[in-house]
């Protein structure tokens, strides 16, 4: 188990090497329910040349009681307090994991990465925690990747200056049942509103991700990471 994970109580992510060595690196957080295998696949369809020296590292969470599945355990990032459109989250578990977030930057720094070549990226409840670990990482990164998600702490966030201008890429469904699109929005313009440059799109699908859409992040990757 790697140092971070240990410190922190979570099982060792699942991590993806490059045939070449690595120069860079993305830490992918899954949805709730999932885990850190969930977004393995989805590597291969990046279409990222086979040269490439990004390292993927798929964090899994924890198990937690959740409020809106009655109190059942399952993997989780945070508890869902509230399903409404407002989505009352426990905010200290979510920085709780945003700060496992900050202890796995850690260690691919000390692993010889720079943290300017860092992307964080995460999917619905994991998309939320990205946003708060990215936006108060002390850290300069190298992009935010926001995957049918919301940011859940944009009231209460302490923005660091390292990542005052961080890009930020952010796609949603159309369709989402889950995370509606409006608090998809919602959590985009929060994100402008504190200086970031950021890329919305929308893709026709429910609360999951589609073949065009990962194309799309597989180019967004290669010019932040491989250009």
């Amino acid at each position: 188990m790697s140092d971070a994970s240990q410190q922190h109580g979570h099982r060792a992510p699942q991590i993806i090497e490059p045939s070449a060595q690595a120069d860079a690196c993305v830490i992918w957080l899954h949805g709730l329910g999932a885990d850190g295998s969930d977004f393995v696949p989805v590597v291969p369809a990046l279409g990222l040349p086979e040269n490439h020296g990004v390292r993927f590292v798929f964090p899994h969470a924890q198990e937690l009681a959740v409020t809106v599945n009655g109190g059942m355990r399952m993997p989780a990032w945070y508890d869902i307090l509230e399903m409404n459109l407002g989505r009352r989250v426990d905010e200290v578990q979510l920085r709780e994991s945003a700060a496992y977030v900050h202890a796995l930057i850690e260690e691919q720094i000390a692993l010889g990465i720079a943290s300017e070549r860092i992307i964080l990226a995460g999917f619905s409840q994991g998309g939320a925690v990205v946003y708060e670990a990215a936006l108060s990482c002390e850290r300069p990164l190298g992009g935010l990747l926001a995957l049918s998600t919301y940011f859940a702490t944009s009231a209460t966030i302490a923005p660091s200056a390292a990542n005052q201008g961080l890009a930020i890429s952010v796609h949603h469904g159309t369709h989402d049942d889950i995370v509606p699109l409006a608090l998809g929005e919602a959590g985009a313009e929060s994100a402008r509103a504190l200086g970031h440059p950021l890329e919305w799109q929308t893709w026709p699908m429910a609360h999951a991700v589609c073949l065009e859409e990962i194309e799309a992040i597989g180019e967004w990757f290669k010019a932040r990471l491989l250009a």
